[in-house]
């Protein structure tokens, strides 16, 4: 019955938000590595048996649970961060399995979304960070079950972004004080994404930001034209809006 209520609305429910929520608990609260060796055995076990409260409807719960494996991935025992790093390696396999084989989108966005967060919040991205992202490296190739499908080239791709955010931001702290230099970053870091228009629309929201403060507006204003075409762009392939040209003018027609 239990199980049964859990899985109600395709496990998008206020009960399987409390399961949750007291599994973050314990990651949230300072554990020994022997009691958080259990704590992520229990995670490995709740994500196999409810994908879908991850993987499919809204992305809270994946998202917070990136935030808090990401976190675990910085700590000081070893033991953890390898426990961590499998975690992760294994919640970019399911969300891999649970889209038939095709890519691990949702992952990837949060997990750079979380990176994003915890370079504030933690000051994530030294050596023991980058020890960890090596083991999901190695977990990766290592995998012969994943061995003739592109989940491997998945994972580096991602590990490699993460890089990349990690590095951008720091050369931003170097360069915050100078604005021009600042934004050329940003921009950089925004084409790194030109597939996730997601996260590309993030970082151009930024540089908009910089250039209205520094009263540079036509920049700014280019910006939210290349945010407000990322927008269209997407309803196009949804279905939500037709777009044709004529005599040089795009005209958009909402179909919805």
């Amino acid at each position: 019955i239990f199980q049964r209520q859990l899985q109600q609305s395709e496990c998008q429910n206020a009960l399987m938000k409390k399961v949750f929520d007291t599994h973050m608990l314990f990651l949230q609260i300072n554990q020994s590595a022997a009691a958080l060796k259990h704590v992520f055995a229990a995670l490995r076990l709740f994500v196999g048996k409810f994908p879908s409260a991850f993987f499919q409807g809204q992305a809270d719960l994946c998202g917070s649970l990136c935030y808090e494996i990401l976190k675990c991935c910085n700590h000081r025992s070893r033991s953890t961060q390898t426990e961590a790093s499998a975690l992760l390696y294994f919640f970019m396999r399911k969300n891999f399995e649970f889209n038939k084989q095709k890519s691990i989108v949702r992952s990837h966005l949060q997990l750079i979304k979380a990176v994003s967060q915890l370079i504030a919040d933690a000051g994530i991205g030294g050596s023991r960070f980058q020890h960890s992202l090596a083991i999901i490296n190695n977990f990766a190739n290592g995998d012969k079950q994943m061995k003739n499908v592109n989940f491997p080239a998945e994972v580096k791709d991602l590990t490699k972004r993460i890089r990349t955010v990690l590095m951008a931001t720091a050369q931003m702290k170097e360069h915050e004080k100078d604005p021009e230099m600042l934004v050329d970053l940003q921009y950089s870091l925004a084409n790194s994404y030109a597939s996730t228009p997601e996260l590309r629309r993030t970082w151009l929201e930024s540089m908009a930001k910089i250039h209205a403060r520094n009263g540079d507006l036509s920049e700014a204003a280019m910006c939210y034209i290349h945010i407000a075409a990322l927008i269209a762009e997407y309803l196009k392939r949804k279905g939500k809006i037709n777009i044709f040209r004529t005599n040089y003018i795009s005209i958009n027609i909402i179909v919805e």
